[in-house]
C-alpha cells in the first residue's frame, strides 16, 4: 500500500503540544473549567445550619415524683453537645420527700425536634438512667417527653413529664442560645 493511501492522525488525539495547543476545543473550555473550579473549592461564609452546635449549657430544675417514695426536688445540670440534635446532661437534685430529705442524679441524653428554635415551642424526647438517694436508694430507667419554649431573656422554660422510678414532672430554666436549642 502506498505511503498516501494511510488514514492520518488527527491532530487534536495526538498528545503533542501542536495537537493540544492549536485545539479550539481546549482553548474555549479551560478559562470556564479554571474558574468553576475556583468558585467550588474558595472559602464560603457558614449557613445558619452549619453553624456549631452551642456550648455546655447550664439549667435549674423543680421536679416532683410520685408514689410511695414522692419527693418535691430543686436542681441543676449541665448538658453539651452531642450533635445537631441531640444533648447529653446530667442533672442533680435535693429536696424533701416521703423518706426525709431525697436527692438524685440523672445521667440523660435529649432529643429535639427543633434544634434551630425556628418555632416559638419545641418538643424533645429524654432517656436515661436516674439514681435516687434517701430512705428508699434505687436506680432506675427514665423515659420523658418534654416541650422548650421560647426564650424569656437569658434563659428559656421548658416542661416535663414521664416515668424514672414513678411518674415525674419537672419545670426547667435553661440558658438560651441564638438560634439553637
Amino acid at each position: 500500500m502506498p505511503r498516501a493511501a494511510r488514514t492520518p492522525v488527527r491532530p487534536f488525539l495526538r498528545p503533542d503540544a501542536a495537537g493540544l495547543r492549536g485545539n479550539p476545543l481546549i482553548r474555549s473550555t479551560a478559562a470556564p473549567v479554571l474558574l468553576l473550579i475556583v468558585a467550588l473549592t474558595a472559602p464560603c461564609r457558614a449557613l445558619p445550619a452549619q453553624t456549631p452546635a452551642p456550648p455546655l449549657q447550664w439549667e435549674v430544675h423543680l421536679d416532683a415524683f410520685t408514689g410511695d417514695a414522692w419527693a418535691i426536688q430543686a436542681g441543676t445540670g449541665i448538658s453539651a453537645p452531642l450533635g445537631t440534635y441531640v444533648r447529653f446532661g446530667a442533672v442533680g437534685g435535693i429536696g424533701p420527700g416521703a423518706d426525709g430529705l431525697t436527692g438524685r442524679t440523672d445521667l440523660i441524653v435529649r432529643f429535639t425536634l427543633d434544634p434551630f428554635r425556628d418555632k416559638r415551642w419545641a418538643p424533645y424526647g429524654v432517656g436515661g438512667i436516674s439514681a435516687r438517694y434517701g430512705g428508699r436508694p434505687r436506680t432506675s430507667m427514665v423515659l420523658m417527653a418534654g416541650v422548650e419554649g421560647p426564650p424569656m431573656g437569658r434563659v428559656a422554660p421548658a416542661i416535663e413529664a414521664g416515668f424514672g422510678g414513678s411518674f415525674r414532672v419537672g419545670l426547667a430554666l435553661r440558658q438560651a442560645f441564638a438560634r439553637r436549642r
